[in-house]
């Protein structure tokens, strides 16, 4: 199955445009299903950049979350040291 161009009569490409054994509905048919192709190659693409964007939206959700529960537990921290210093000043 080699054509004389060296590639397998299955692999070789065409232009639909010049390809003199094709009808009108065929080539149709095969910009029909070049545009299809298209579109799923192009969706693949946007689905890893949502994914990406994403991981990166819930990394920085995640990362002001814990800023701030971190900064309230330093608050608590304080303010416990006040009520010590407090405790401490009504007994001197």
């Amino acid at each position: 199955p080699r054509e004389p161009g060296g590639e397998a009569a299955f692999a070789r490409r065409i232009d639909p445009e010049r390809e003199p054994g094709l009808s009108p509905e065929q080539r149709l048919l095969m910009a029909q299903v070049e545009r299809a192709q298209r579109q799923r190659a192009l969706q693949r693409r946007l689905r890893g950049r949502n994914t990406l964007l994403a991981l990166g939206i819930g990394a920085v959700a995640f990362g002001i979350y814990g800023y701030t529960f971190y900064s309230v537990s330093q608050e608590r921290f304080l303010d416990e040291l006040e009520q010590e210093a407090e405790a401490a000043r009504a007994r001197a």
